[in-house]
């Protein structure tokens, strides 16, 4: 079973490697948006294997903060690309 789980960890640090990729070199700004949601799956996939190898529960409150985290930078991005601003003052006349 651990053998399963280290070509797992692998399989996911060459897909984040071309996530990577993409965010850099991605056409437009909505795919670089995935590719850093994407980034950002594949980062609590990383640490939950590394939490089933080394055989503790303490990483499991490191996902939850790292879903958080890249649920509200998802969201921040894509009302930055719809509208060209994050907070919306409400002075528009």
């Amino acid at each position: 079973m651990m053998i399963f789980f280290w070509i797992s960890l692998i399989i996911i640090v060459i897909s984040m490697a071309l996530f990577v990729y993409r965010l850099i070199k991605g056409p437009t700004a909505p795919d670089r948006v995935i590719a850093l949601d994407a980034m950002g799956v594949t980062l609590i996939s990383v640490v939950a294997l590394l939490s089933l190898l080394v055989g503790t529960s303490f990483y499991l409150e490191i996902i939850l903060l790292l879903a958080i985290l890249s649920f509200i930078g998802t969201v921040a991005f894509s009302k930055f690309i719809e509208k060209g601003e994050i907070f919306d003052r409400g002075d528009s006349d």
